[in-house]
């Protein structure tokens, strides 16, 4: 079956979804630690939020970037996340599905929330031909995420260590069973009938 150019996919429950951020460990080991995020991350800040494990691996370079050395899963409210799709805006002006381009841009300054499509990438992080999500909070939403909706943070450096490390010698099948089993997240049409250009 074809994959569809535009989906988001996630480890998910019925009730969370997991998504996954890379910070340094000034930021990220406190957070697993206490299971939320320390005063010096900073709530009135943009933060991005990955439901795609891979795309985080493409970004934070297997979690060697530099500020990006521990790479969290963080578990948070399905129904927050939700809020969150209701009430974005996407990153990027789309003729024909925004009136004009002053309205997009008056939306974006208003929004809570904002939505970057991206390609996905495979185990050697190369582009495939079709996008997941990236969802930026700011704001309202970037508050709610640390303060209401975040479940449980783990830290994921040693897997994706792990994940590399057998790419790197060749075996990517065994790579691939590592892999956090991302599935279809069923958002209804409604909440993202406004992202999908």
């Amino acid at each position: 079956m074809e994959e569809p150019h535009r989906r988001i996919r996630a480890l998910h429950t019925a009730s969370t979804i997991t998504v996954y951020q890379a910070y340094s460990p000034e930021i990220g080991l406190p957070a697993v630690r206490d299971g939320r995020f320390p005063s010096v991350w900073l709530r009135h800040r943009m933060t991005w939020i990955k439901p795609s494990f891979l795309w985080m691996m493409y970004r934070s370079n297997w979690g060697t970037g530099s500020g990006q050395e521990t790479v969290l899963a963080v578990e948070i409210d399905r129904d927050g996340f939700d809020w969150a799709l209701r009430h974005a805006c996407l990153s990027s002006y789309v003729r024909g599905l925004h009136p004009d381009r002053s309205t997009w841009q008056r939306d974006l300054k208003r929004a809570p929330s904002r939505v970057q499509w991206d390609p996905e990438r495979d185990l050697d992080l190369r582009p495939l031909p079709y996008r997941s999500l990236q969802l930026g909070l700011s704001g309202a939403a970037s508050s709610r995420y640390a303060d209401e909706w975040t479940v449980s943070i783990s830290d994921v450096t040693p897997l994706a260590r792990e994940i590399r490390a057998l790419v790197s010698r060749g075996d990517p099948d065994l790579a691939a069973q590592l892999l956090p089993q991302e599935k279809p997240y069923a958002a209804g049409d409604e909440l993202l009938a406004h992202l999908r250009p």
